[in-house]
């Protein structure tokens, strides 16, 4: 593992998702995405851009199926990952889920990582989401950064 990372094997779930949305397309993924795959973990990485709240779900949910993420055919995986999608979405929409109803678009690089931990003295399976890009008006120059995380059990 590069020396960058001495400490990444201390890194939760939601920091490592968090830091693969961030660090996504530089050098210091491979280390990221390293861990990830060492504790057995699933995840993905995909952007999706909308003024429309129910067309970033849908991106987040079908990226997360294609790339077998969830079995599409479970409706408690799937309802995992709708709550972590919306809890992440809050963040970044500071708890309004409104988008395009208040004339604001987002642009949004996203991770989802899948994968047992311990939690309260039990290993399950949890499934986390993170996003982040910009929100603002649709207008260049007129977003801002914004960040959002979301945390669900399966």
């Amino acid at each position: 593992m590069s020396n960058k990372f001495q400490q990444v094997n201390d890194f939760s779930m939601g920091r490592l998702t968090s830091l693969l949305v961030l660090l996504h397309n530089t050098e210091l993924a491979e280390g990221i995405e390293k861990e990830i795959n060492e504790r057995g973990y699933s995840y993905t990485v995909g952007k999706v851009g909308a003024m429309e709240l129910s067309k970033v779900v849908a991106a987040i949910e079908t990226s997360a199926k294609t790339n077998k993420i969830i079995n599409a055919q479970s409706y408690r995986e799937v309802h995992a990952l709708y709550h972590a999608i919306l809890e992440a979405i809050q963040g970044v929409s500071r708890g309004t889920l409104q988008l395009g109803d208040i004339l604001r678009t987002v642009g949004l690089t996203f991770s989802i990582v899948r994968g047992k931990i311990e939690f309260s003295g039990s290993r399950d399976e949890w499934i986390s989401v993170c996003v982040y890009g910009t929100i603002g008006a649709p207008k260049k120059g007129f977003e801002h950064d914004t960040l959002g995380f979301g945390f669900n059990h399966i």
